[in-house]
């Protein structure tokens, strides 16, 4: 696997839910920081993906490592509205900033996944303590696979750029391709 460093674009929000205020992600140097990226009528984002951003908000400390939410919806747009996405994290009771990701006229992919080059949902990305992607996946990753991870970034040092013999995480973890449409435990860009 490769190792390279990227850093994360500013998020493309339209809109926070959970949040006073919008996040910046420049606030959250210093922490690790799992970016969740989702559709709420997303059978794996539902089953696998949310449930697991909720354990990690549980699990580590909110100083060392920080969930935040992308609700990018690349489909169904009709029915995928803020109103509909404030229902569901009440009903989920999602405690962790969720961003809605900034729609483009004319494009059904929305901006900020367009700029994390994301392939469907549920995707999780691990950003270091300095603001650089480590590892994006698309589908599916095993809890202690992704908590090891999340140990290894949390004990790296802090916000300055790690050097790159400390790597250890790939930036990609790449699941099988599945077909155009929702299977195999997430949704893929038509």
């Amino acid at each position: 696997m490769t190792i390279i460093y990227q850093p994360l674009p500013e998020l493309q929000v339209s809109e926070w839910l959970n949040s006073s205020q919008p996040v910046q992600l420049a606030d959250l140097r210093g922490r690790v920081v799992l970016l969740h990226a989702f559709q709420m009528l997303c059978p794996g984002c539902v089953s696998h993906g949310i449930p697991q951003a909720v354990r990690v908000r549980d699990a580590f400390d909110e100083n060392e490592v920080a969930v935040i939410g992308l609700h990018t919806v690349f489909e169904h747009h009709e029915v995928m509205t803020p109103e509909a996405l404030r229902v569901f994290v009440h009903e989920y009771r999602l405690r962790f900033p969720i961003g809605i990701d900034r729609a483009v006229r004319g494009d059904p992919i929305p901006s900020t996944m367009r700029a994390l080059a994301l392939r469907g949902t549920p995707s999780t990305i691990l950003i270091d303590k300095s603001g650089q992607i480590r590892m994006q996946q698309l589908g599916q990753i095993d809890d202690m696979i992704l908590g090891c991870m999340i140990g290894k970034l949390i004990a790296e040092p802090g916000g300055d750029k790690v050097r790159e013999e400390n790597a250890t995480l790939p930036v990609s973890i790449d699941s099988p391709d599945a077909a155009d449409g929702c299977s195999g435990g997430s949704c893929h860009i038509g």
